[in-house]
């Protein structure tokens, strides 16, 4: 079926996206809610739906996977907090239907490529905006094992790096802008000292894909800054601004462009 996908920007939406199409979908279209730009501390909102920082890199993104990219700004906020969601004036989940809305009547899309493994909180949400949109969700991460889903995001080749932390033993001057295999070996030695989530479900890390299969060509961070959220003593929160990107050929591309 003709599917858009929710991005983010990270590891687990690109991981879904590339799960659809083994499972013989198309990816015709990305969807991404941004925060507004002139909201004090936009790069990370405080949302219990969505990732927003490493916002400003999803232009790039999507013009990696060369295909239209649909984006919306988040007006709303977390107001139904229940285990189960009712259609709410004002709340976040809102800015999703309306976004979906939008692709669906753009793009005659039948399903949406959405890369939760654990949150309840999203499933629920993500669902009911799909039910009434008459859109079939896929979610091929959902209650997967979290070591399994690390180790073949690593061996499909997804290139994607942390730029945020948020939990004890994560430090921002030595893990932001790490890529995930550099990381596994110590993600898998937190979750046994302290029962991180090895794939950062529990919010102890976001991460940022600049390189997957489904790319064409590959996201260059030139430069960016650490930008210090709470200067917690044992589990400080940080992240990554980017400042500056490029993209470039990948390996092997321009020699198929020439021929």
């Amino acid at each position: 079926m003709r599917v858009a996908a929710l991005i983010s920007g990270g590891k687990d939406s690109c991981y879904n996206m590339m799960q659809c199409i083994a499972a013989g979908h198309q990816i015709v279209a990305l969807a991404n809610l941004r925060p507004a730009e002139n909201q004090v501390g936009s790069d990370e909102l405080d949302s219990y739906m969505y990732q927003t920082v490493g916002h400003h890199a999803i232009d790039l993104y999507a013009e990696a996977m060369a295909l239209p990219l649909y984006r919306r700004t988040i007006r709303g906020r977390s107001v139904d907090t229940g285990r189960v969601y009712t259609k709410c004036e004002g709340d976040e989940v809102e800015d999703l239907y309306e976004l979906l809305k939008l692709v669906k009547e753009k793009e005659e899309v039948e399903g949406i490529s959405v890369g939760a493994i654990l949150s309840d909180y999203q499933r629920v949400r993500v669902e009911n905006v799909c039910k009434r949109l008459n859109l079939q969700p896929l979610a091929y991460l959902w209650q997967r094992n979290q070591e399994d889903l690390l180790q073949e995001m690593i061996s499909s080749n997804i290139q994607a790096i942390i730029i945020k932390v948020a939990a004890l033993g994560l430090d921002p001057d030595k893990h932001l802008g790490k890529t995930l295999d550099q990381m596994e070996p110590y993600l898998l030695e937190l979750s046994k000292k302290y029962g991180v989530h090895v794939c950062g479900e529990g919010g102890e890390y976001e991460t940022f894909t600049l390189d997957c299969p489904l790319f064409k060509k590959k996201i260059i961070v030139d430069s960016s800054e650490v930008v210090t959220h709470s200067a917690d003593a044992f589990a400080p929160v940080a992240y990554l601004r980017f400042l500056e990107l490029h993209l470039e050929d990948k390996k092997g591309q321009r020699k198929k462009e020439d021929e």
